[in-house]
C-alpha cells in the first residue's frame, strides 16, 4: 500500500489551487483570554461546499485520467463528501453518481443534487451502502473516489494545514478533528514536514473513540454503533489513514458531548461563524483540559459550517 508524503500534498496544492478558497484563518482576542492561549482557526467552513472535503475531492478528480473521466465517478456519501465530489465532477465537467442512505437530511439530499450529482438511494446500513455503489459502478464503470481510504484524497486534504503553517507562525500544537482520517492524515503530512516540532493531536467524540482505540491499542478497530452529535466523525478509520496516523501523530483525545455543545457554542459567540459540530471537537478538548494551551500558539482546523439550523444544540 503506498502511502502519500509531503510531496503530494505539494503537488495536489498546485493542482487544485485554481479551483479551492485558500480559506482565511481567524483569531478571537475573548477565546485566547478564556483559554490563555494563541489561537489560529483554518476556516474550511468558508470553503467551497462549506467544508475541507473539497479539496480532497478535487484533486482526487483532476488526478484521473480522460478515459477514466468520461466514465464518470461515484461514492457512497451522506454528507460533505458527496456535495465535494459532485462539485469537483462537475467542474471538470464529468458525472458523479452517489449512494445515499434513504433518511440522509433533507438538507445534504438537497445540497448533493443541486451540485448536479447523480443519486441513488439505499437502506440506511453500510452493507446496503457498498452493495448499492457496487452495482452503480458494475452499471456506469465509474471510479470510486472513496471519502478518506484514497491516496490522492489525503493528498489534497493535506493542503489546509499546509497553508495554515504557511500563512500562521510557528505552531506549538495543531489540532484536528478525526473522523475516517482523511484530514488528520494530510494535516499531520504537512505540519510533520514544515514544522517537526509542531505536536499533532487529533480530537474525538468519546461516542466514536474507534481512533483513539487504535492508536493506542496499536492496531485498527472499527466504530461499532457510535453515538455523537459530530455527525462528520461517525466513520471508521481508513487502513491508509492509520498507517500514517500511526507515524507522524503525537496523541489522540476523546470529548464529552456536553463539551462539543459549549466548544460550538463559544465558537458562534464570540467569533460570529457557523461551525457544524465536528468543528468544535478540537477546541472542545482545550475546554476538557485534555490539551496544555497555556502560553502556546496552537492552531485548529475547523473542519466545516454545514450544519441544519433548525437542529442547533443549543
Amino acid at each position: 500500500m503506498q502511502l502519500p508524503t509531503f510531496a503530494d500534498v505539494e503537488k495536489a496544492h498546485r493542482l487544485i489551487a485554481q479551483q479551492i478558497h485558500r480559506t482565511p484563518i481567524l483569531t478571537s482576542e475573548s477565546i485566547n483570554q478564556i483559554l490563555g492561549g494563541q489561537f489560529f482557526f483554518k476556516c474550511e467552513n468558508f470553503q467551497k461546499v462549506g467544508a475541507f472535503k473539497f479539496r480532497g475531492a478535487s484533486n482526487a478528480v483532476l488526478n484521473l485520467s480522460k478515459a477514466d473521466a468520461l466514465k464518470g465517478v461515484a461514492t457512497h456519501s451522506s454528507g460533505n463528501h458527496a456535495a465535494a465530489l459532485a462539485l469537483a465532477a462537475r467542474m471538470r465537467g464529468i458525472a458523479a453518481h452517489v449512494v445515499m442512505p434513504s433518511n440522509s437530511p433533507e438538507i445534504k439530499k438537497k445540497a448533493v443534487a443541486g451540485y448536479g450529482a447523480i443519486i441513488t438511494f439505499c437502506e440506511p446500513s453500510l452493507e446496503a451502502r457498498e452493495s448499492t455503489l457496487r452495482d452503480v459502478i458494475s452499471r456506469t464503470g465509474a471510479t470510486e473516489i472513496h471519502p478518506y481510504h484514497n491516496f490522492h484524497v489525503i493528498a489534497g486534504q493535506g493542503t489546509a494545514a499546509k497553508e495554515l503553517m504557511e500563512d500562521s507562525p510557528a505552531l506549538d500544537v495543531l489540532l484536528c478533528p478525526v473522523g475516517g482520517g482523511g484530514l488528520l492524515a494530510g494535516t499531520a503530512l504537512s505540519v510533520k514536514y514544515l514544522s517537526p516540532f509542531t505536536q499533532v493531536i487529533a480530537c474525538e467524540p468519546a461516542g466514536a473513540d474507534d481512533a483513539f482505540r487504535s492508536f493506542y491499542g496499536n492496531q485498527l478497530f472499527p466504530s461499532i454503533q457510535p453515538k455523537t452529535i459530530a455527525d462528520g466523525l461517525l466513520t471508521s478509520l481508513g487502513e491508509m489513514n492509520f498507517q500514517i496516523m500511526k507515524e507522524k501523530v503525537d496523541a489522540v483525545v476523546t470529548v464529552p458531548e456536553t463539551a462539543i455543545v459549549e466548544a460550538m457554542r463559544l465558537i458562534w459567540e464570540r467569533m460570529k461563524i457557523v461551525v457544524e459540530p465536528s468543528s468544535a471537537v478540537p477546541l472542545a478538548a482545550v475546554l476538557e483540559g485534555k490539551v496544555e494551551v497555556k502560553g502556546k500558539k496552537v492552531g485548529i482546523i475547523v473542519s466545516g459550517g454545514n450544519v441544519d439550523l433548525g437542529k442547533l444544540p443549543f
